[in-house]
């Protein structure tokens, strides 16, 4: 890696100022990602986690049919050897990644194809029986998972890719394939999946879709609403919404598609996708800085933002306390000097060295200003994956310390960094450590809360004051995550009633018996 000049080597010449190899910086990170599947794996078997419906006593179970033999029979029939009733393989659909809830669902069924989905859909509508749909089960809120006995929908066998139109760079594919898969499958024919997230290993793309996932890129490639051109989706009636469209331009009625990116799987069950591609760039340069301060980190991202403009791919923060974290848990070293927090820069183009002269011309004057105090700046391609599983890893690390309140707003920048503060005061030594890191690009704050077990002291603490806090400040309790089951009942902290109201009409309107995701997204 390249090291940046601390303050006191500013008066050198610019070469000179970026001239340090840490070697041994880059020998000392120790990047092994788990996948968050594998990790959920083996966490669970670290003890008995208890029922969501005992954890949560207020929430009751709808009135839905309950499984009968007749029922297994007909699942059976219709899948033969894609039905799963074994206790032991049914734990990992069961439990979320983050061992924060647990259903208690007898069965889970792997379709394949569109027309399985649509016939599992049509049967549990008419006899009333409630289902989760899964992907690879790495949501944060409790989306993904039974709350009750709802039977499992997995798209873990729904993983062929359809098409690719390598001209215009837009692939068609099933819900079931996984976003790394994707990603290294377009990397051979020079594209690349417009999102980019830490899951990317165990996530399914259907599942990005339907929580319109953000990730680490979208200050470059924006959101799913705007990269997913078309959406295969079967509601709980058994009906197919074909809206597979691979076209940039289609102003014909209502963009129904639109309605499911989002939705998580309350409204229909996404079966296929076409999204847009961007080109894969040629050139990614990565500079890991530290900062004294958040009015610091601010005027980075304002300086980057205008020096860096169209290169500019990822602008991400975290304070001490996450550096802490992965240290103390998964013995990763950090590049630089301790700070109080740190930014990571990503620019991505087409031409290397014009790339690199403009980071380096940026960071100089960002220097120069007094602004940023250290940095380093990786040389190749392990390098910068050393540095993003810094960053990556945060959400793994923190599980180390027990049990993990999580919460992902947006805020308006200014205010960012003002509630972490806030909190911090607020719970005092009652919690093993308060953490934050996000994407600073686009206001998405990650707040974090460890204590070595579940506290209802601690859970009353945070909540509801964060969400009251969000929503004077004018922003969103949920900025990529979803609402899931955990904040279902938050979304009036962010939306007005009458929006709420009508989000309450049209889940009726496409699942009249309320069969599709239960008890989440929406407080009905």
């Amino acid at each position: 890696m390249k090291r940046v000049c601390t303050r006191q080597f500013r008066n050198l010449t610019r070469l000179r100022s970026f001239g340090e190899v840490r070697e041994k910086i880059s020998r000392s990170i120790n990047h092994v990602c788990l996948s968050r599947r594998s990790f959920h794996g083996s966490a669970c078997r670290l003890g008995e986690l208890e029922l969501t419906s005992v954890r949560y006593p207020h929430v009751q179970r709808g009135k839905y049919a309950t499984l009968t033999e007749k029922d297994v029979d007909f699942f059976q029939k219709l899948l033969p050897q894609r039905v799963l009733q074994d206790p032991s393989e049914l734990d990992g659909y069961n439990i979320d990644w983050m061992r924060t809830v647990r259903g208690n669902s007898q069965m889970v069924l792997r379709p394949k194809t569109t027309s399985e989905v649509a016939e599992i859909l049509k049967y549990c509508n008419e006899r009333h029986l409630a289902v989760v749909p899964q992907g690879g089960n790495t949501g944060l809120v409790g989306g993904s998972v039974p709350v009750f006995d709802e039977i499992v929908i997995s798209t873990q066998l729904m993983n062929q890719i359809i098409s690719l139109d390598e001209v215009s760079g837009i692939i068609v594919c099933q819900s079931g394939c996984v976003l790394e898969t994707l990603d290294n499958y377009l990397a051979e024919r020079e594209l690349m999946m417009p999102l980019d997230l830490g899951a990317k290993g165990s996530c399914h793309i259907g599942g990005n879709v339907s929580t319109n996932a953000g990730g680490l890129r979208l200050l470059r490639y924006g959101s799913l609403h705007g990269s997913v051109l078309g959406v295969e989706a079967v509601l709980a009636s058994g009906e197919i919404v074909d809206c597979l469209s691979s076209l940039r331009k289609d102003n014909t009625g209502y963009d129904l598609k639109q309605l499911f990116i989002g939705s998580e799987g309350t409204l229909g069950m996404v079966t296929s996708v076409s999204i847009l591609c961007p080109r894969r760039p040629k050139a990614v340069n990565v500079a890991f800085l530290g900062v004294e301060n958040f009015e610091a980190a601010l005027q980075t991202f304002q300086l980057c933002k205008g020096m860096l403009a169209e290169i500019l791919s990822a602008c991400e923060f975290m304070d001490q306390e996450s550096m802490q974290c992965i240290q103390e848990n998964l013995k990763l070293t950090n590049p630089i000097k301790s700070y109080p927090l740190y930014i990571l820069i990503e620019t991505s183009g087409s031409h290397g060295s014009h790339d690199e002269e403009k980071l380096n011309v940026f960071l100089e004057a960002a220097m120069g200003k007094g602004i940023v105090q250290d940095g380093t700046i990786a040389m190749d391609v392990t390098q910068r994956q050393n540095i993003w599983g810094l960053r990556e890893r945060i959400a793994e690390g923190l599980l180390h310390d027990g049990y993990n309140y999580k919460y992902d707003i947006s805020l308006p920048l200014p205010k960012l960094y003002e509630i972490v503060e806030d909190m911090r005061q607020r719970l005092g030594s009652k919690v093993t450590r308060v953490v934050s890191y996000g994407h600073l690009g686009d206001g998405n704050l990650h707040f974090n809360v460890t204590t070595p077990e579940y506290d209802k002291e601690v859970l009353g603490l945070i909540e509801p004051y964060i969400y009251e806090w969000t929503s004077q400040v004018r922003g969103s309790v949920s900025a990529e995550h979803g609402l899931g089951f955990k904040k279902r009942d938050c979304i009036r902290y962010s939306k007005e009633p009458n929006a709420v109201k009508m989000m309450v009409k049209m889940k009726k309107l496409f699942d009249p018996n309320g069969i599709l995701n239960p008890y989440k997204t929406i407080p009905l």
